[in-house]
């Protein structure tokens, strides 16, 4: 009898396992009607641009009357240049309300904020400071599942996600995984005088891996970081994004600082090496148009629950209402450089032909020569300028194709810019 009674416990608890996380409804709907909030959780220290200490502290909300014990997690990341906003601006409030109520326990992150002067070299240290505070953030969760388990989190089901600077933020934590990779930007003295990627903001010794990134309206300062076996993610942007380029283009929160590759470039590069990833664009839309625009909200948070829901492993056919699935791919367009919808997760890309408004740069890296083709037969001012914005070749009489002898030019990043105004960022070799 006491056999029978241990399988049976065993079958049915296999059962149990084997069932979706979704099937009761829960992570696809609202299944709490209310969150809990704990604020003010010191998670770390460390010391600011200036030399100031600083403690760094995160919201956590959690499902009121939640008996799970082994729950995904979200940290959230606010926008606000790397030089304002908190953990309680308005749409990170919004995104962990909302999904805590749908099962998950999130989390609204501050990191250090500042950096003077506004140049690009403090800005990509700014970047570099806050993925150093959301690493260690990522391991407060490890190791408090490790030792007092207080937030029951499941580590293998860890995302990281935010808005304008926070987007950018969880991007870099996702996939700048080496330090080599930053040294275009950065001496490797400098990198180790910040503390290197993992940093030392706290909870050393723990994990700081993540299992999917939601990006709203972030950037990569080079796609080409984004490599096969990444982990997947999904991204949501507004094509008339004048703060963090659509496309590619310099970071422009009303001071130029820094040239990154925008949600679109970001999708490419993961559709060519076939890396797992959702893109919603937002047709005219502006900067974080979801911020403050209920609307807009709405369809960002189910654009990510279905990412998530995905992630994992809900297998249940029904998981929204019939509506929204009916018209999914008007919901979920994907735009292309030449702003058609298409209904592809992934469409036919050239990734190494760099597509703006007035240009094509190819080849993009090159070594020896590049060609920038031009879309009519007007006269265009085409220069190439390196990072610290000094002119190292030009056509002021540019019309058609015009081909740079770039042989003598040092191995880096340079700007080619069209009438001041189209900009494409070239890779020496």
């Amino acid at each position: 009898m006491k056999k029978f009674t241990l399988f049976l416990g065993l079958l049915l608890t296999g059962a149990a396992f084997s069932q979706s996380p979704c099937a009761t409804g829960r992570y696809a709907s609202d299944v709490f009607a209310n969150f809990t909030t704990t604020s003010d959780i010191t998670y770390g220290q460390n010391s600011s641009w200036n030399g100031a200490a600083t403690t760094l502290k995160l919201d956590i909300y959690q499902p009121t009357g939640d008996a799970e014990t082994n729950r995904p997690l979200i940290l959230f990341v606010h926008g606000g240049s790397f030089i304002g906003g908190s953990k309680t601006d308005g749409d990170m409030v919004t995104m962990c309300q909302k999904f805590a109520k749908k099962g998950y326990v999130t989390a609204s992150v501050d990191y250090r904020l500042g950096f003077f002067p506004f140049d690009s070299a403090n800005a990509v240290k700014a970047v570099v400071r806050a993925t150093q505070d959301l690493r260690a953030a990522i391991r407060f969760f490890y190791k408090d599942k490790q030792t007092t388990n207080t937030y029951k989190i499941d580590t293998n089901h860890i995302f990281v996600g935010g808005s304008s600077a926070g987007a950018i933020t969880a991007l870099h934590v996702a996939y700048l995984d080496k330090e080599c990779e930053i040294t275009d930007y950065l001496s490797p003295s400098v990198i180790s005088t910040l503390g290197g990627l993992d940093g030392t903001s706290g909870n050393p010794g723990y994990s700081s891996k993540v299992h999917g990134v939601l990006n709203g309206c972030g950037a990569l300062a080079r796609y080409s970081w984004l490599e096969a076996g990444d982990i997947p993610l999904a991204s949501v942007h507004g094509t008339n994004d004048g703060t963090v380029k659509y496309n590619r283009g310099i970071v422009n929160p009303g001071t130029p600082l820094m040239y990154l590759d925008g949600s679109r470039m970001v999708h490419e590069r993961a559709c060519a090496v076939g890396v797992e990833n959702q893109f919603y664009t937002f047709p005219g839309a502006p900067h974080v148009p979801y911020a403050g625009n209920a609307a807009y909200m709405d369809t960002t948070v189910n654009f990510f629950r279905d990412f998530l829901i995905k992630q994992l492993g809900c297998t249940d056919n029904i998981l929204q209402p019939e509506n929204d699935r009916m018209q999914a791919a008007v919901l979920y367009p994907i735009n292309y450089c030449d702003g058609t919808p298409v209904n592809e997760v992934c469409p036919l890309s050239l990734i190494n032909v760099i597509t703006s408004e007035n240009m094509v740069v190819f080849p993009n890296p090159a070594t020896d020569e590049i060609t920038v083709t031009l879309h009519d037969n007007a006269s265009h001012s085409v220069i190439i300028k390196d990072m610290m914005g000094r002119n190292v070749l030009e056509n002021n009489e540019a019309t058609g194709s015009i081909i740079f002898n770039i042989s003598k030019l040092k191995s880096g990043n340079y700007l080619v810019i069209v009438d001041n105004l189209h900009t494409t960022k070239l890779i020496k070799n």
